[in-house]
């Protein structure tokens, strides 16, 4: 059967996720579409969809956004990769970093970011970034796992290398400064009081596979990574922080089928087994939502 074309005010309640007593408020202060007939209230359905769209706080295109492609932007994780794939989700990626990919997703570019930007200021992740970049106010940030973070050595860690401290004199792969893990890195660094005492390579990675193919081929003797892609290439592992990546999505698109199979299928046991697999993650707050941007 369609959908009716009118909907009775509890209709409208349940649409809109609201008490019926408020709508008959909203309809009292004049805010929300109605009609009278009869003495009975009707709500035109496409015109009830309508008034809500139009109410979307977003410094950009209105249009773009009822168009966002079905891409997931920002920084990388091969946890997220693998689920991608195998949830047939439909959702592709590029992956250029945590802080253009906000920058992406603000722009429309993208329906969702992977993000793991330390913030010093409270201790926690992504939270100050969000709310800080204009045009996110409809974004809902979705926890997607825990990761162990630290340096990829060379196998057995030769150099003895403990933290961030025994990095001075030595050479380090950077990430480009988009990179949560460059944020991090050169925090753990100014703390450390090695900031002027290491050696960059010119060239920084773009992905942290670039980190560990640079570690095993010699070219760098250190770089900052997740355990996961250390295990990958049979590297050395210095633990430094437990990071949360998470999931910034609009918030149109986190109800829609692609991403609902995404997170349907990091429910299934299989999801949890690859997670213990690739090694150095927690995966118990997966759908926890840490903020949530819509007014």
């Amino acid at each position: 059967m369609s959908a009716p074309r009118y909907l009775t005010t509890r209709e409208v309640a349940d649409l809109l996720r609201i008490k019926e007593r408020k709508v008959y408020d909203l309809v009292a202060d004049n805010t929300i579409p109605v009609c009278r007939v009869t003495g009975k209230l009707l709500f035109p359905r496409d015109v009830i969809t309508t008034w809500v769209e139009a109410s979307a706080e977003f410094n950009g295109d209105l249009e773009a956004l009822k168009a966002l492609p079905p891409v997931i932007g920002g920084s990388h994780d091969p946890l997220l990769d693998w689920a991608l794939r195998e949830s047939r989700s439909g959702l592709a990626t590029v992956y250029e970093g945590s802080l253009t990919g906000l920058e992406k997703l603000a722009q429309g570019k993208v329906q969702a970011a992977g993000l793991h930007v330390f913030e010093p200021e409270n201790g926690g992740w992504n939270r100050v970034h969000i709310a800080k970049t204009p045009g996110l106010t409809s974004v809902v940030l979705i926890e997607w796992a825990r990761r162990r973070q630290g340096l990829v050595v060379a196998a057995d860690n030769p150099l003895g290398v403990q933290g961030v401290g025994d990095l001075a004199g030595r050479t380090v792969i950077p990430r480009q400064a988009s990179a949560g893990s460059q944020v991090l890195l050169e925090h753990l660094m100014g703390k450390a009081g090695v900031s002027n005492d290491v050696g960059f390579l010119d060239t920084p990675a773009s992905s942290e596979t670039d980190i560990a193919h640079a570690v095993a081929g010699g070219k760098a003797d250190a770089g900052l990574a997740i355990e996961a892609v250390a295990r990958q290439f049979g590297l050395g592992f210095v633990p430094l922080a437990e990071e949360r990546y998470d999931l910034a999505v609009w918030r149109r698109a986190y109800f829609e089928e692609p991403f609902q199979n995404l997170l349907a299928f990091a429910r299934e046991s299989r999801f949890a087994e690859r997670a213990d697999e690739l090694g150095g993650y927690h995966i118990s707050g997966l759908g926890t939502v840490q903020f949530n941007g819509a007014r």
